[in-house]
């Protein structure tokens, strides 16, 4: 019974998440051909090489078609990108088409592009995918939280546009365009369709921007015109945190712009036990998928075998179901989900002793 549930809130949560693009197709041939599918992987910085290494451990158990061309994040910044990220880096992943991103920090203050705001304009990852679902057998304060937030991922506060008008005074450019916010809205809508989604909810604060919110709005509406079969609604950011807080049921696919998301997609891995068990998945023009841990790289614990690769593991997963690799994609997830629930090898995060090489093996084991 339990498996049967964790299988229905896998399919329902992140089978297929790029639905519509032939890529997936293109790879499986290449896998069922036995093929090894190359991908970029940056294990990234703190605890990202440690559970990286879960994900190699966990991948060759399984026995996945996937070759691995790992790129680690330089000491100097490279000219090309304005930031550490070399931009061979970024041609394995245009080359490739499909990578796993670990946790990347990037030093407060400094006069450097932040290494995820490289990955995002240089790659055009326009929309960020996070399922949201409660996980059978880790009990939280909800039971019943079964959502998508799916994030403009290109502009809006964080197209990194700052300067300092006079001394004492900066200013910060919010930058809202017609094709960026009809882009995510058509990818929110189509994602509801292709997965048996009811409602999509524009999340915004046109009450105040009215201008650059108010255009994001005005083409979730034209998108919403298209699919008259989903139920379209707008909610307040505000209104928004406190109704997924009282029940977030209420919910089903949220689309939002890219500082909004950010909160939001925070908030939702709240209700199931934070960012240590949501995957995600960047989603690009050109058939682009970059799956990515978007907790931080946490270098206090770095080194130490006490990481929680459960992130970057269910992330792997829905790189898999890109490809089209579905029965792979489905025995690793049961894997990480049965041994959350056995809860005899949980992680410190989980309320566990287990280390990480220990959480790992449990994972194999159940493989």
């Amino acid at each position: 019974m339990a498996s049967h549930i964790m299988r229905r809130l896998a399919r329902r949560s992140v089978t297929g998440i790029l639905t519509g693009d032939n890529l997936g197709r293109r790879f499986g041939s290449a896998a069922a051909n036995s093929d090894l599918i190359r991908a970029t992987l940056f294990p990234g910085d703190g605890i990202g090489p440690e559970i990286s290494e879960s994900v190699k451990q966990v991948f060759k158990v399984a026995e996945v078609p996937i070759e691995w061309e790992e790129h680690y994040v330089g000491t100097d910044i490279d000219p090309r990108t304005q930031s550490f990220l070399t931009w061979e880096s970024l041609e394995s992943v245009r080359r490739n088409k499909v990578g796993l991103k670990g946790p990347m920090a990037t030093p407060i203050g400094k006069g450097h592009r932040s290494l995820n705001l490289t990955l995002r304009k240089e790659l055009n990852l326009y929309a960020n995918v996070r399922p949201c679902y409660s996980l059978p057998g880790y009990k939280t304060k909800y039971d019943d939280v079964d959502l998508i937030t799916i994030r403009e991922n290109t502009e809006g506060e964080y197209s990194g546009l700052e300067h300092q008008v006079v001394r004492g005074v900066v200013e910060s450019l919010k930058i809202i365009t017609r094709q960026a916010s009809l882009r995510v809205a058509e990818y929110a809508f189509h994602y509801a369709k292709t997965h048996g989604r009811q409602r999509v909810s524009a999340i915004h604060k046109a009450n105040i921007m009215q201008k650059t919110d108010g255009l994001f709005l005005k083409c979730c509406r034209e998108v919403a015109e298209k699919y008259p079969d989903i139920v379209y609604e707008e909610v307040v950011i505000d209104n928004c945190c406190m109704m997924l807080v009282k029940n977030p049921a209420l919910f089903d696919v949220l689309v939002m712009p890219n500082l909004y998301g950010d909160i939001i997609s925070d908030l939702c891995a709240g209700l199931i036990g934070g960012l240590g068990l949501t995957p995600s998945c960047n989603i690009g023009e050109g058939g682009i998928a970059l799956a990515e841990a978007v907790h931080g790289s946490a270098p206090d614990i770095a080194g130490k075998n006490l990481a929680n690769p459960t992130a970057l593991l269910l992330s792997s997963v829905s790189m898999l179901r890109h490809l089209d690799l579905h029965e792979k994609a489905n025995a690793i997830q049961d894997a990480i989900l049965n041994t959350i629930a056995e809860g005899k090898y949980r992680t410190g995060d989980l309320g566990g002793r287990a280390t990480t090489a220990e959480f790992t093996k449990a994972i194999c084991d159940h493989l």
